[in-house]
């Protein structure tokens, strides 16, 4: 049972939540694993669209008129609830949790509420996040930029493994190199470097940045690939990677599907290494 968070620097787009259901998708597919998805963002749809349309909020009606800004009793919020009541368990998170693959593949989403109130439920996730960690095999955390520093601190502490997502530019992989220099955490064997929306015809080739950043292992990729991103808006990301599981190399989709594949061993590599060194 492993807690794997997903973090970069905030400072652009590194298609890191696309990445993240790109792999726990994979790994529910072709391993054996239970795995919880945590979301920790704010009104951030990215998730949600790779694997459920967009769904209609029901008119209430208030004291002023319909009101369609209820929030739902799913997610973090219906959890904080029976947190306060002290009746939460690991196994109750997933009545909380919208289910992908049965006993295979969960998600808990974003929170879709005010600022405010936001601001004030993420302070549970840490505590959520290790409580999965003893139902789930695998915890895979979204871990969002909007989150308090303190809180994200912790939950990196807490992370067996944490995925640094980049871009496949000079001046992100010279920030983060800057930024690892300064966070022991970030420059550990509990860090495994992922590039998001590699370009395999770029001159920052996977070797060529291997090599600059003094990695002794390959950096891992999630490739562009049309039909992943397209399916990724049209709540389709599980039945692209059940059609195309079986392609081999020489189809358009091969290199796309063997470096999410080369991804989720390299986790699983190195989650098992660093389990046997403690």
């Amino acid at each position: 049972m492993s807690i794997v968070t997903f973090w970069n620097s905030g400072r652009e787009q590194t298609g890191k939540t696309l990445s993240i259901a790109a792999i726990a998708t994979y790994m529910a597919i072709e391993h054996n694993y239970k795995i919880l998805v945590v979301s920790t963002g704010y009104k951030d749809t990215t998730l949600d669209n790779c694997f459920w349309e967009p769904r209609k909020l029901k008119k209430n009606l208030g004291l002023f008129g319909p009101n369609t800004n209820v929030a739902l009793e799913e997610g973090i919020v219906g959890i904080a609830k029976v947190m306060r009541s002290n009746k939460l368990s690991p196994e109750n998170i997933t009545n909380y949790s919208k289910i992908i693959f049965k006993d295979r593949l969960e998600i808990l989403p974003d929170f879709k509420g005010d600022k405010k109130e936001y601001d004030e439920l993420s302070t549970l996730y840490p505590e959520i996040i290790n409580l999965a960690n003893n139902y789930y095999d695998l915890v895979f955390v979204d871990l969002d930029n909007s989150i308090d520093k303190s809180i994200s601190d912790v939950i990196l502490g807490n992370s067996n493994l944490i995925v640094v997502n980049l871009s496949q530019r000079l001046t992100s992989i010279n920030n983060f190199m800057e930024i690892r220099e300064k966070e022991p955490i970030l420059n550990s064997r509990k860090t495994l470097l992922l590039i998001g929306r590699y370009d395999r015809y770029s001159k920052y080739t996977i070797k060529n940045i291997s090599r600059y950043m003094g990695e002794k292992n390959k950096v891992s990729t999630i490739p562009y690939n049309t039909l992943f991103f397209e399916a990724c808006e049209e709540a389709k990301l599980p039945d692209l990677l059940l059609k195309i599981r079986k392609v081999d190399e020489e189809d358009r989709n091969g290199f796309f599907l063997s470096e999410i594949k080369r991804t989720a061993e390299n986790i699983i590599y190195r989650l098992q290494d660093l389990a046997m060194k403690m």
